[in-house]
């Protein structure tokens, strides 16, 4: 019985966790990536935001530069990944905070242009 018990233990220290091999070069590759797509996903805010501040001067009602920031949201993903030949390294988490950045940045633009007219 004591036998088996010290097999056991014998077992379960060779079996210890370690941790496997930090890849620096791959690490660093994807956090490049993920910031060059969030400059451009800035970028495509800041468009969406004046364009819709500009229609709804222009007297647009306002469901219509909603829509088509909805649509130019959509069609972000797809720009950026036409773009960046290396998105497939992207995971569906950074494709959420990258629209997420998107729409919350739109929207803050274009609520803070039409109260300072």
């Amino acid at each position: 019985m004591a036998k088996k018990v010290r097999r056991k233990l014998e077992e379960e220290e060779e079996a210890a966790f370690e941790f496997p091999v930090f890849d620096e070069v791959g690490f660093v590759s994807k956090e490049y990536e993920l910031g060059v797509a969030l400059a451009l996903a800035a970028i495509l805010m800041i468009a969406m935001g004046l364009v819709s501040w500009a229609l709804w001067y222009e007297g647009v009602p306002w469901w219509g530069p909603l829509g088509l920031g909805f649509l130019i949201l959509i069609a972000s993903p797809f720009l950026i990944a036409r773009v960046r030949r290396r998105s497939g390294a992207y995971t569906k988490g950074d494709w959420a905070a990258l629209l997420t950045m998107e729409f919350f940045g739109w929207f803050a633009l274009w609520f803070v242009l039409v109260n300072l007219t």
